[in-house]
């Protein structure tokens, strides 16, 4: 799982072939620690069919306010470049996979 930043959004998720699971995060926070280990464990299921990115707010703070992020973590799911779900708060894995499944689908 890759941590991106600024110009490297476009490229990597809004370009990107392949559903992308970007993971909004900040290394202080708590519930972020959380639901990393998930998201991993996922990225790792879902190798060759789905792509997963981290980004940083504290170190991306204009990709945050484009994407409207008030709270971490955010899950967000693109397809086509555009967001296909979006889950703020930690999570159980089978709830992330239900809306990468219907990227997939």
């Amino acid at each position: 799982m890759s941590h991106i930043q600024g110009a490297d959004f476009e490229k990597e998720v809004l370009r990107s072939e392949v559903p992308t699971v970007v993971d909004f995060y900040a290394d202080w926070c708590g519930p972020c620690r959380m639901v990393s280990p998930v998201i991993e464990n996922l990225s790792k299921e879902y190798a060759g069919k789905v792509k997963f990115v981290k980004v940083n707010t504290d170190e991306s703070p204009e990709i945050a306010m484009k994407f409207d992020i008030m709270s971490i973590p955010t899950i967000m799911v693109f397809k086509n470049g555009q967001v296909s779900s979006r889950t703020v708060g930690a999570g159980p894995a089978a709830m992330y996979k239900q809306k990468i499944d219907v990227a997939l689908s």
